[in-house]
């Protein structure tokens, strides 16, 4: 059986993070009780919600278990996808096997 894992894409051209989407479960715990699922949400709402405080106007469509967002790349918006990619490594780090990370060039 194939454990359940996050799956991160963050969306890069020419080297700069334009965007990202997000789909599945950690499986790390029961849905309620996941603390990594948990954290991956929380995450990528604040994403979410800095790239619009910083006037970054993200492009973000939410269906069922999955979440895109694109922004159009500034300063700030890279930054801030950066962080975010960051973010998801350090939680990688912490309880393995439960997101898979890539970067795919557009």
């Amino acid at each position: 059986m194939i454990k359940p894992m996050i799956r991160a894409d963050f969306y890069e051209s020419k080297g700069v993070l334009k965007g990202f989407s997000f789909s599945g479960h950690s499986g790390y715990a029961e849905s309620g009780s996941d603390i990594v699922c948990a954290s991956v949400s929380s995450a990528v709402q604040f994403t979410v919600n800095l790239l619009e405080e910083f006037g970054c106007s993200p492009d973000v469509k939410v269906e069922e278990n999955l979440i895109k967002c694109t922004v159009k790349s500034d300063d700030n918006s890279s930054r801030i996808l950066n962080q975010l990619r960051l973010h998801f490594g350090s939680i990688l780090e912490e309880f393995p096997g439960t997101i898979k990370i890539t970067i795919s060039e557009v």
